[in-house]
């Protein structure tokens, strides 16, 4: 099976290295490809929040772990298979962020809280609705409580 999947929009902000954490205040603009046209935007700003789907480019296909590992290879974590965890060394480097809406402007979308670097490439941008949300609990290990503590301080 083959699949087809193009960029639609490019990360802009000032985060140009790959950090691990202090996310919280990063404000990023989200301008759509020249190919895709400004209408596909119509009725987003009724959102407060999108999840946003893009590509970790910078990530060496060398780099991919298939295996269990400890999260940012600290060893007083568990160590856990990338599906378990949501580092950017993923098979398919794919990342998944919801992110605050705050502004529209033509194809660009000014948004708080993608933990995304410059020149990241966007996959897909989807509206959040209440209805795809957890309904009850979410549970986690302790763990990855500990892991997210600096992630999205500003």
């Amino acid at each position: 099976m083959q699949i087809s999947i193009y960029p639609i929009a490019i990360v802009n902000n000032n985060r140009k290295a790959i950090e691990d954490d202090n996310w919280g205040s990063i404000i990023s603009t989200i301008e759509l490809a020249e190919n895709i046209n400004e209408s596909s935007l119509k009725g987003i700003n009724e959102f407060s929040h999108l999840e946003i789907v893009f590509y970790f480019d910078k990530v060496a296909d060398d780099n991919i772990q298939f295996e269990a590992r400890y999260p940012r290879n600290n060893k007083e974590y568990p160590k856990v298979g990338i599906f378990a965890q949501r580092g950017k060394n993923r098979p398919n480097k794919l990342g998944v962020t919801i992110v605050e809406l705050l502004e529209i402007n033509n194809k660009k979308l000014i948004v708080k809280g993608l933990d995304a670097i410059d020149g990241t490439p966007i996959i897909d941008i989807k509206p959040v609705m209440k209805e795809f949300l957890p309904k009850g609990e979410v549970k986690q290990p302790n763990w990855s409580t500990s892991l997210m503590d600096r992630y999205w301080n500003s």
